[in-house]
């Protein structure tokens, strides 16, 4: 508690001067390798810089302990509740089981004991491999289906509509049946309050959902009615693949239902529920959607030119079809200008050696962007083998890691066998703090970790100097 309280301080210290987005996660030595196995569970990651320390905020078995059969473990992608009533206060995240739910951290409970709780408990209306997980505009928390497929009955998008207030397995959890059935993983909105989502599959398409009331108050008026999306690059209906060039050029936004979120007739598959396969209608001779290989996660931000841009992880993309040389692409999307690109690939330079990270780089998956907009990669690998985040260090932030000094540093490394590192977020409140869980761990103890960075004893100097003269200045005008 000290560290967030001194951190917070310098962060207003900061503020005062024009420069509330500081960080100091960005000052760091890349890693040249990734972790062996952990000596200590409870502190499984190697970190890059002795500046950031790390500590376990929550675990599975002591849910388990305190309420038998409360969380089925695997726990996924985090978010915070970033608006309204005691914003940042809450951490949220469901299980990536066959009996999904959703779970919330309360990070003002000293308790170590009571902080966390289930709020839609394990397989509540079916609910499977729970993974997406983002903050609405109106206060809400989405979640989807990381799960679908020809007769399946799932791919659905769900809503925590009560998530901060929700008791012991009291969330109202809604299906949101306007946005097509998809494999659901990554989602993000833009400044229009447009819905981004991905089809989690080897050769699965980008989505936009734009609701007809942008500015709803609650989910319920927001997905009432809207119309989605699929992106098509050029001429459309490509494959990424494992063996073949990165998709790239000029894009354009395909309508895959009707103003309202209903059948295109002779376009639009259409489910037992009413609902819309996402997947099949992409598919369709009259949209060709473009398919990347394994879409993943999401992330939107604004670049230095003003325009939005959003990342994209293709995990199972490759040049050649031999992950022994690397695998795996992230992509952006120019929001303004439709331009899809290259952010960074096996040939991205590795800031540790000067050379193409090559081999290293495998299969990333999560993205996250912190306070000074830098973007964070992490791989879907094996922890204590290769299992790692890398900071993207684009110096001017024009979208793309090509100007000199610019690349892919590894930023941590994981070391529990039989997880991986899922669902990195940064703290939107302390630009020093940041949440990730380690998956499926081995001994079954999914953990959420706190990552802590504090500034190098001169910064501390010079801040806590700047501090006492911010209050000199305020005692003057008194």
């Amino acid at each position: 508690m000290t560290i967030r309280k001194l951190s917070l301080a310098v962060a207003l210290a900061c503020a005062s001067q024009a420069h509330a987005a500081n960080t100091n996660f960005d000052v760091f030595t890349p890693l040249t390798g990734s972790a062996g196995v952990t000596a200590t569970p409870a502190t499984p990651i190697t970190l890059s810089s002795p500046n950031f320390s790390q500590v376990t905020i929550a675990d599975r078995a002591t849910q388990n302990n305190q309420t038998p059969g409360s969380n089925s473990g695997s726990w996924d992608m985090i978010t915070a509740n970033e608006t309204g009533a005691n914003a940042g206060r809450y951490l949220f995240m469901p299980f990536e089981t066959g009996t999904g739910g959703v779970q919330r951290i309360d990070l003002h409970d000293a308790n170590y004991n009571t902080r966390a709780v289930t709020i839609v408990a394990p397989g509540t209306q079916g609910f499977v491999s729970g993974d997406a997980s983002r903050w609405t505009p109106w206060g809400g928390y989405l979640t989807g289906e990381e799960s679908w497929g020809a007769g399946s009955s799932k791919g659905r998008l769900f809503e925590v509509t009560n998530p901060t207030t929700a008791t012991a397995n009291g969330g109202n959890f809604v299906q949101r049946s306007v946005v097509p059935h998809v494999s659901h993983e990554g989602l993000a909105f833009d400044n229009a309050k447009s819905l981004y989502f991905v089809d989690e599959l080897n050769g699965g398409s980008i989505y936009k959902y734009v609701s007809a009331n942008p500015n709803a108050v609650n989910g319920n008026d927001y997905f009432a009615a809207g119309q989605t999306f699929t992106l098509r690059v050029g001429a459309g209906g490509q494959f990424e693949g494992n063996n073949g060039p990165a998709i790239t050029g000029g894009s354009s936004w395909v309508a895959i239902t009707d103003v309202n979120g209903g059948a295109i007739a002779g376009v639009s598959s259409v489910l037992l529920d009413g609902s819309i396969d996402g997947r099949t209608t992409a598919d369709h001779a009259s949209i060709l959607g473009t398919g990347y290989n394994r879409p993943e996660d999401l992330e939107i931000q604004t670049l230095s030119n003003g325009n939005q841009a959003m990342y994209f992880a293709t995990t199972d993309s490759d040049n050649n079809g031999n992950s022994a040389d690397g695998r795996g692409r992230v992509y952006t999307l120019n929001l303004t200008t439709g331009d899809v690109a290259l952010f960074a690939d096996s040939n991205t330079i590795d800031l540790a050696t000067g050379l193409a990270v090559g081999s290293g780089w495998k299969n990333p998956d999560n993205l996250a962007i912190d306070a000074e907009g830098n973007i964070y990669i992490i791989e879907d690998r094996n922890g204590s083998e290769d299992d790692d985040i890398w900071f993207a260090k684009d110096i001017n932030k024009d979208g793309d890691l090509l100007d000199a000094g610019e690349g892919v540093g590894r930023w941590a490394s994981n070391g529990t066998p039989g997880s991986e590192f899922t669902g990195l977020y940064f703290d939107k409140f302390n630009p020093n703090v940041a949440y990730v869980n380690i998956q499926h761990p081995a001994d079954g103890i999914d953990r959420t970790m706190q990552i802590t960075a504090v500034p190098e004893p001169e910064t501390y100097a010079m801040l806590l100097a700047g501090l006492g003269l911010i209050g000199a200045a305020a005692r003057r005008r008194k």
